[in-house]
């Protein structure tokens, strides 16, 4: 199998996790509230990740102190996307919620790799990428109105 397939299976397979795993957010969050949802979500990949660490020796986890400062900004990012989706899912519905957050994470991700800032990899906001925001505002449109 070649690299890039592998890649963009990978990548729908993320996709797929991401879509179970705002759902699971949403309900859990209705039984128990958001805040717990959050901390079970959270401890369960706490659980597993430190499963895997443990089998790999603790992997390179001391070079933590090498990466920059504001990456460690991930851990507080992760309550607030799951807490965010706990919140908006049963009150606007698993396709709208995950279609504007893509929709925000995609213009977002643009603007960041225009100016090449936080470690992205610079590449201009050019004509087509602007005509690409433009067709993905009207799409978020269509499935959220």
């Amino acid at each position: 199998m070649s690299f890039m397939f592998v890649s963009i299976l990978l990548t729908v397979i993320v996709g797929l996790a991401i879509a179970a795993q705002t759902q699971f957010a949403g309900v859990l969050g209705q039984h128990v509230g958001i805040i717990e949802s959050v901390f079970i979500i959270h401890l369960g990949g706490l659980v597993v990740a430190g499963i895997y660490l443990l089998f790999m020796g603790g992997g390179n986890l001391g070079a933590w102190r090498a990466a920059p400062w504001y990456t460690l900004a991930g851990g507080l990012l992760g309550v607030v996307i799951v807490g965010g989706y706990a919140f908006v899912i049963p009150r606007i519905g698993l396709a709208p919620a995950i279609t504007l957050a893509v929709t925000s994470q995609l213009i977002f991700s643009a603007v960041l790799s225009h100016f090449g800032v936080l470690g992205a990899i610079q590449q201009p906001l050019g004509l087509s990428r602007i005509v690409g925001i433009g067709v993905l505002l009207v799409g978020t449109w269509l499935i959220v109105r």
